[in-house]
C-alpha cells in the first residue's frame, strides 16, 4: 500500500563531511587533469557530450499541494537547455558500456538560491539508474580512483573493502549492472537516483519517455545520429515526475544504496519536457553544442526549494565546484 508524503525527513551530516568531501573534490581533480591532458580541457565525469539542445518545460496546473513548491508552485511554461552525456571521464565510443546523462537547466527562473543569494535557473541531473547503486560518496569516490586502474584495481578494492568471499560476487554485480540495456536517450526513463528538496517536502526525480518517441534504439553505436533521426521526423516529449518521502524506513534521505519502491511512493507528474524538431534549431546547432560544453549543469545550482539533500548530493556540492574551476 502507498504511504502519504511526509515532512518528517532529515539529513545526518557527519562531523568530518567538510573533510572528506575536500579530499574527494581533490581526488576528482587529478583525475580531471589526467584526461584533459589526453582529451583536451573537460568535466571530470560525463565528459563526453553526446548533444546539446534546446527545450521547453511545461510545468503542470492541479498539483497536489504536496508539490505545489518552487519551479512547481504555478503552471507555467519554461525554456530550457538539454545536455545529453555518457558518464565515464574519458572520451570513449557509444558502443562501451556506461550511465548515460541526461541534464537539463530550466531558465528564466528568479528566486532564492540553494547556494545563497538568487538563481535564475533550476538544475535537474538524471541518470539511466533508478538507485544509485552505492550508500554515500565514500564508497562511489573509492569505487571511482579503483575503476581507473582497470579489473585489477576494482578486485584489489572489493578485496580490501568486502573480503576475498564476497569481492568476485560485487565484481559480477558491477558488472552486471553496466551490461543493462540502454534503449537511447528518446526511450529510456533517468533518474535522480537522490533526493532534492521540494518545499517542505522531499523527493526524487524521473523522467519517462513519451511512447510517441519511439521503440528503443536498435543500435548503440552513435547516440547523437539516434537523437537527430528522430528529432527530424518529430518533437520528443517526457513526462517529469516526483517522487515523494514518506518515512525513513521505505525512503531514506542519507542511504543512496536503497530504491525507493514506486508501490511505497507513487511519481506524480509535475511538467511536460519537449525537445523540438531539429528544423526549429539547426540554424543554431553549433552554438548550443557550444554552450552546453562550455556550461554549468550541477544540481547545486537550484531554488533553495529545490535544495539537494543527502550524502551523496552534498559531495557533489564540493566536487562539482573544483571540476568547474578546473575548466575555467
Amino acid at each position: 500500500m502507498a504511504h502519504q508524503p511526509s515532512t518528517d525527513w532529515r539529513e545526518v551530516i557527519a562531523p568530518n563531511d567538510e573533510e572528506r568531501y575536500a579530499q574527494y573534490a581533490e581526488q576528482f581533480s587529478e583525475m580531471q587533469r589526467r584526461k584533459s591532458a589526453k582529451y583536451g580541457n573537460g568535466r571530470a565525469l560525463h565528459r563526453k557530450q553526446i548533444l546539446g539542445l534546446p527545450a521547453k518545460l511545461e510545468v503542470l496546473s492541479g498539483l497536489p499541494e504536496y508539490a505545489q513548491a518552487g519551479l512547481f508552485a504555478q503552471a507555467r511554461e519554461y525554456q530550457a537547455l538539454v545536455r545529453l552525456s555518457n558518464g565515464g571521464s574519458a572520451v570513449a565510443p557509444d558502443k562501451v558500456p556506461d550511465i548515460r546523462g541526461f541534464s537539463f537547466k530550466v531558465l528564466g527562473i528568479h528566486g532564492a538560491s540553494a547556494l545563497g543569494g538568487e538563481t535564475d535557473s533550476q538544475d535537474f541531473l538524471l541518470i539511466n539508474r533508478e538507485v544509485f547503486g552505492m550508500k554515500g560518496s565514500k564508497e562511489f569516490a573509492g569505487l571511482v580512483k579503483a575503476a581507473e586502474q582497470g579489473p585489477s584495481g576494482l578486485l584489489k578494492h572489493f578485496i580490501r573493502e568486502e573480503g576475498l568471499f564476497k569481492a568476485f560476487p560485487k565484481i559480477k554485480n558491477l558488472q552486471a549492472s553496466m551490461q543493462k540495456p540502454f534503449h537511447g536517450f528518446a526511450a529510456h526513463t533517468f533518474f535522480s537516483s537522490a533526493p532534492i528538496a521540494c518545499g517542505k517536502y522531499a523527493a526524487r526525480v524521473r523522467l519517462v519517455p513519451d511512447k510517441n518517441n519511439g521503440a528503443p534504439a536498435v543500435s548503440n553505436e552513435n547516440w547523437t545520429a539516434d537523437i537527430l533521426a528522430r528529432l527530424e521526423k518529430s518533437s520528443l516529449s517526457y513526462a517529469l515526475q516526483l517522487q515523494f518521502f514518506v518515512n525513513e524506513t521505505l525512503t531514506p534521505i542519507e542511504d543512496a544504496s536503497v530504491n525507493w519502491e514506486e508501490k511505497n511512493s507513487p511519481y506524480t507528474t509535475v511538467g511536460k519536457l519537449t525537445l523540438p524538431r531539429l528544423d526549429e534549431w539547426a540554424a543554431e546547432r553549433e552554438q548550443i553544442q557550444e554552450h552546453t560544453e562550455k556550461g554549468i549543469f550541477d544540481p547545486w545550482c537550484a531554488l533553495a526549494e529545490h535544495r539537494p539533500l543527502g550524502d551523496v548530493m552534498r559531495a557533489r556540492k564540493v566536487v562539482y565546484y573544483q571540476s568547474q574551476k578546473n575548466r575555467a
